[in-house]
């Protein structure tokens, strides 16, 4: 039985795919993180995204992720998808599902796991504007 998902896709994320692999009868709780791209960000109006990835580094460090957190968190599964390319108002560049059989450990690995995912994974985002462009959080 899996208990880790990790998937990187131009195609539209899914979260019933998500919450679907994390469901368990043995859980109690299952946690969301669906981020959304949103229409504006220092006081300036956004157009769309597009998101980079060099994906065979990525999907190792999500990976690690997912492992860190089934390791150090009294988890069931874990599910982290990333979308990557142009991405429109509304649309979901990430979701990250958790299962737990108690909702703090659920909750507090979900947020580990966006978190870090922001900090060490090789995912760049470009934000355009009416006015023009920007590289956003060009790291790691």
């Amino acid at each position: 039985m899996s208990t880790i998902s990790i998937h990187i896709s131009s195609e539209k994320l899914d979260l019933q795919t998500c919450y679907d692999f994390v469901a368990d009868p043995s859980c109690g709780g299952i946690a969301v993180f669906v981020g959304t791209v949103r229409n504006a960000t220092q006081n300036k109006e956004v157009t769309q995204l597009d998101f980079s990835t060099y994906k065979p580094m990525a999907i190792k460090e999500m990976q690690k992720i997912a492992a860190y957190a089934l390791a150090n968190f009294s988890i069931k599964k874990i599910a982290i998808h990333h979308a990557e390319g142009v991405l429109s108002i509304g649309d979901i560049p990430v979701i990250i599902t958790v299962s737990s059989p108690h909702r703090k450990a659920a909750f507090e690995a979900c947020q580990y796991a966006i978190d870090t995912l922001k900090e060490t994974v090789p995912i760049w985002k470009k934000e355009f504007f009416s006015d023009g462009e920007v590289w956003v959080n060009a790291h790691p």
